[in-house]
This record gives structure tokens, C-alpha cells and sequence, in this order.
């Protein structure tokens, strides 16, 4: 079998690295960008990431980054004991063990520049943009031996709205991918090379993926896959994908003997109690969850008409009409009473479409090529679709994010059998271009808008405590996210919902795009103003009356939308003495 090729379908799953060898009918352009040394082409690739990245470095923390900054300001002090602190997150005071859903390992990463940066923004998002980097050059990396194309692999991950994204926060979202692309590396040269020492790196890096983020752990059933289809010293190796499981049992002992559970099981737990509650249906979730996939995935859309042929692409479509349907008249019953339904309709029929391409980009890949590389990028995306629509707590971007570098391989991977299916006229080398840049500048617009949500709420938080006096009483707050980072170092107090720590005279804050927030009864209110501001850039990653849910699908079924973005609306209630 010539080296750089596509194995015929009939032949047993193998492990055939494919050279980064341009086709000889490819445009010039195209050419070159696959004959640029691996340094230059890593160069390049870290050159373009931060070029998308430095200008959001100053943004505020916002959604869950409090939790992951409060964990590593908790480990500077006490490094054994991550979780030992109270935080009110929900409607009361309560330890951060019941609190946190996510394992610690992000929190120290994040506690070795908090403390003499003084907690900075601008130094935490530079430490958070090393995980970034390491996405996009392990997929440039992974993909050289699946695809002649890594360069535009690497480059639709970074165009990916899941990965921009999530790169301007300090969760640990991306540091957990970072690790799951480092790991998959050298696992896979452990298993080329048949060197120990690379599987046991391999096995250390799952772990630190899981305990960064637990669906880390799930490196260990792909790379099991991955090894009996190899077939190569099962016996031998197997039992390097047993340190893993016993560092995770170590862990969940660790924090049983700390916290009084053990913190991995019980994340498992609450995912299924608060699935039960925040979905409609095991259906619907999944649709949601294929709304997602499409969304988030946006490079895998917008290349659709050159990756797909036009028969495929319209069973896509045809299969979201209902789908769409459903969500968007409000069949499920979760989001009702929103407007712009028809708008909401086409862009849910759109992103639906997505996920289904996605699932038929992978299946496509298994059924042709039948290699051990096509298994395991298949199980990885379909195994995180079903994760990210049916096991987690709630659909959102994050959990759709793991499964962006193997959806851009595919494409690649795509686009290299097109030559091979004997396509009269290959895709343009500048049509590429042009939509894998076209889904960076959406990618990058809606990074834009994340950061204004979030500048936003630093801003209320501070205009808020500028205009409060001791007259007005003590100040307290509804809501959570950076609205509530940043109003706990103004001096404010978050409303304690069952002990009442709230007094005639006092003054309460109300965001109306936050989560946690309950109506005042009438009779305490003496007087009450207004605060709005405006975050409107045309696009919205989470607002419920926009329908979008990028970070919780409990917001709207879209991961974003398009149009007037609603004012950001804060009410001051100020209470009778």
C-alpha cells in the first residue's frame, strides 16, 4: 500500500499514517501551504491563534470563571484541601464540594499566576492562552498523519465558534482538551514506536485530563477501542489504561475522606438528577444537543456544499425541518412565549442540519476508509455528541467543544478522497480559504459579543456600588457569574434566600440576564431604578429571549442567534426602612 493514502475499503482496519504530501492536481496556493516545514507551519498557526486572541485578554471574568478563580485563590493558602470554603452559587451559602461539578486540576494551574498578579484578567487570560496554543498545534500535529491537509485542520478548529469562545475564559474546558490532544499524540507514538514510556505519559495525561475536566476520563474507553483495533500487544498495554482508573478511584476516595462524598461520583449523579429537570425529553435534548454540534461547528456548515454532496446535504436538511419545527413552536413545552419564531426556525433548521452532517461526516469517514484512524475519530465525535446531548446536565457549547478537532480532520480527510472518488472539478483552493476565514470572522464576532456581555456586568457591578451610599442601607445582589466577582469585591453581599440576611433599609440588585434571581414582594419595596446596558453587536451567545443558550441550553436551543441583542436590564430595589 503506497504511504499517504486512503486504504481500500475491503482491506482490515490498520494504522496507516498518511505523509503530508500534496496532490498533483492541487492549486499553487494550496500547495504551498502543504509544503511549509512543520515549523513554519506551527510558526503560523500559533501567529494566527494569538492574533484571534490577544485582543480579548483583558476581558472580565464571567460565567463560571469565579468558581475556577475562588478554587485557586483557596489552594494558594490550602493546597490539600481545593474545595474547604463556602460560596453562595444558588440561593445560599454552601460548601464549595456540593458547589463544583469540576474536578481541581484547573484551579492550580490557575493558582501558579493568580497570587502575584493580583488575580489580574489580563495575566490569568495570557496563562489560559498556553492550553489554546497546544489545541491548535496538537491538531496540526495529529492531523499530519491523517490528512495532507493538517494546516486547514488546525485552522477550522480555530475557526470554530466552541473554541474561540471558550478560549477567552479561565475554565477548564480548554486546558482539558489541550491535555486529551497531548495525550492522544503521544499515546499513539507509544503504540508506533512500541515505547513504554510514551504510553505511560499517555496514561498520566488521561488522568490529568479527567481531573481537569471528568469527560477527560473518556480517553480511556476511545483509546481501548483504538488498541484492539491495532491489535498489537493487547495484553501488554491494557494495563497502562489501568492508572488512569486507579488515579480517579484515588481521587474519589481523596475527596470522600475530605468532603464527605466523593466528588467524582457525584458529579456523575448530579448530572442525571439535573438532566431530569432541565430537559424535556430524551428527544428533544437530542435535538437540542444536534443544534449545538451544527452551531459550534461552524467551519463543518459553511464548508458543506464543497465536503457533501448536494443529495446528502438535502437529507441533512430534510431531517431538521421537524426537528426545528418542534423547538421552534414550543412541541416541547421549554421555550414558549419567545418572538421572531420563523427567524428562530431557519437558524435552528440550519444548525440542526450541522450536527446531522457532522454524524454523516463521520460515518462517511468509517464506511470509506476503514482504517483504525477513521474508528477512532467516529467514536470521538459521535461519543461526544452523545455525551453533550444526552448525559450532561444540559446541552452548551463546552461540552460540544472536545469533538471540534476531530470534525475539522474529517473535513480534511474529506476533502482528500474527493480526488480518489474521481471529482471532475476539485474545490478551489481560495473557496476553502474564503469559508474557513468567513467562519473565523463569525467565530471571532461572537467573541466579541461573550466579551461585551461581560464587560457589561464588571460595568454594572461598578457604576452600581458608585452610585450606592451608606444611607441607602447595606448593598446585596441577586444573580451569580462575574456579575457576582465583581459585585463581592465592591463590598456588596449576595442575598442568602434562607437565612435572610437581608434588613428593612437595604438595597437590592436584580440582573434580569442571570440565573438565581426571585421577585421582590411589593409591600417591601420603597423605591426602585433602573439600569440598562447595551451589549447589542447583532449577535448573542446568551440571552433567553434571544434564544440563545451557549453556555446552558435551559437559556434557548441555539448555542447563539442572530439580530438585536435585548439590553442588559439591572433593577435596584431599594427596601422601606
Amino acid at each position: 500500500m503506497q504511504e499517504g493514502t486512503i486504504t481500500d475499503p475491503k482491506e482490515p482496519l490498520s494504522y496507516v499514517p498518511s505523509a503530508n504530501v500534496p496532490s498533483a492536481n492541487q492549486p499553487d496556493f494550496l500547495a504551498h501551504l502543504n509544503n511549509l516545514s512543520p515549523r513554519t507551519a506551527r510558526l503560523a498557526l500559533a501567529g494566527l491563534t494569538l492574533i484571534c486572541l490577544l485582543p480579548f485578554i483583558g476581558k472580565p471574568f464571567n460565567i463560571d470563571d469565579p468558581l475556577f478563580i475562588w478554587v485557586a485563590q483557596q489552594v494558594v493558602h490550602h493546597p490539600l484541601d481545593p474545595y474547604g470554603f463556602q460560596v453562595n452559587w444558588s440561593d445560599t451559602a454552601t460548601p464549595m464540594s456540593e458547589i463544583t461539578k469540576n474536578p481541581p486540576l484547573a484551579g492550580y494551574y490557575a493558582a501558579l499566576f493568580g497570587p502575584w498578579t493580583h488575580w489580574s484578567e489580563i495575566a490569568l487570560h495570557l496563562a489560559f492562552l498556553l492550553p489554546a496554543l497546544i489545541v491548535i498545534l496538537t491538531t496540526y500535529e495529529l492531523a499530519r498523519d491523517m490528512t495532507t491537509r493538517p494546516v486547514l485542520a488546525a485552522v477550522l478548529t480555530l475557526a470554530a465558534p466552541a473554541f474561540l469562545v471558550s478560549s477567552t475564559s479561565v475554565m477548564c474546558d480548554v486546558p482539558m482538551l489541550a491535555l486529551w490532544m497531548l495525550c492522544l499524540l503521544v499515546w499513539r507514538k507509544g503504540l508506533a514506536s512500541e515505547n513504554n514510556l510514551y504510553l505511560l505519559a499517555g496514561a498520566i495525561l488521561i488522568a490529568l485530563s479527567a481531573l481537569t475536566k471528568y469527560f477527560g476520563a473518556c480517553l480511556i474507553p476511545l483509546l481501548l477501542v483504538d488498541l484492539l483495533l491495532r491489535r498489537k500487544r493487547i495484553l501488554a498495554w491494557v494495563p497502562f489504561l489501568m492508572l488512569p482508573i486507579l488515579l480517579l478511584v484515588g481521587y474519589q476516595v481523596w475527596t470522600k475522606n475530605l468532603y464527605g462524598q466523593g466528588l467524582l461520583w457525584d458529579a456523575t449523579q448530579y448530572a442525571r438528577r439535573a438532566w431530569v429537570l432541565a430537559s424535556p425529553s430524551r428527544l428533544g435534548s437530542f435535538f437540542v444537543g444536534l443544534s449545538f454540534t451544527g452551531g459550534c461547528a461552524l467551519p463543518l456548515l459553511a464548508l458543506a456544499a464543497i465536503v457533501f454532496r448536494k443529495r446528502w446535504i438535502a437529507v441533512a436538511f430534510g431531517l431538521a425541518i421537524a426537528p426545528a419545527a418542534l423547538l421552534a413552536w414550543n412541541v416541547l413545552g421549554k421555550f414558549s412565549a419567545q418572538p421572531h419564531k420563523i427567524s428562530l426556525f431557519v437558524t435552528l433548521a440550519a444548525f440542526i442540519a450541522g450536527g446531522v452532517l457532522t454524524i454523516f461526516l463521520a460515518v462517511s469517514d468509517l464506511r470509506k476508509a476503514r482504517t483504525a484512524d477513521s474508528v477512532l475519530l467516529a467514536a470521538w465525535v459521535l461519543g461526544t455528541i452523545c455525551f453533550a446531548a444526552l448525559l450532561n446536565w444540559t446541552v452548551n457549547a463546552r461540552s460540544v467543544l472536545p469533538l471540534i478537532p476531530a470534525a475539522a480532520i474529517l473535513i480534511t480527510r474529506a476533502l482528500d478522497r474527493m480526488k480518489k472518488d474521481h471529482m471532475e472539478q476539485p474545490p478551489s483552493t481560495w473557496a476553502l480559504t474564503a469559508l474557513a476565514f468567513a467562519s473565523l470572522a463569525v467565530s471571532l464576532w461572537l467573541t466579541a459579543s461573550d466579551a461585551a456581555l461581560a464587560y457589561s456586568a464588571r460595568q454594572a457591578a461598578r457604576e452600581i456600588a458608585g452610585r450606592h451610599t451608606a444611607a441607602q442601607g447595606r448593598l446585596f445582589f441577586m444573580g451569580h457569574w462575574g456579575f457576582q466577582y465583581y459585585m463581592q469585591q465592591l463590598g456588596a453581599e449576595p442575598v442568602d434566600m434562607r437565612q435572610s440576611n437581608v434588613t428593612r433599609g437595604d438595597t437590592i440588585v436584580q440582573p434580569k440576564n442571570n440565573v438565581n434571581t426571585r421577585p421582590l414582594a411589593p409591600q417591601f419595596v420603597a423605591s426602585s431604578e433602573l439600569l440598562e446596558m447595551n451589549v447589542n453587536y447583532g449577535v448573542t451567545v446568551l440571552n433567553i429571549n434571544a434564544n440563545a443558550g451557549f453556555y446552558a441550553s435551559v437559556a434557548g436551543p441555539l448555542p447563539f442567534s442572530f439580530g438585536p441583542t435585548p439590553l442588559e436590564r439591572y433593577t435596584i430595589y431599594h427596601l422601606k426602612p
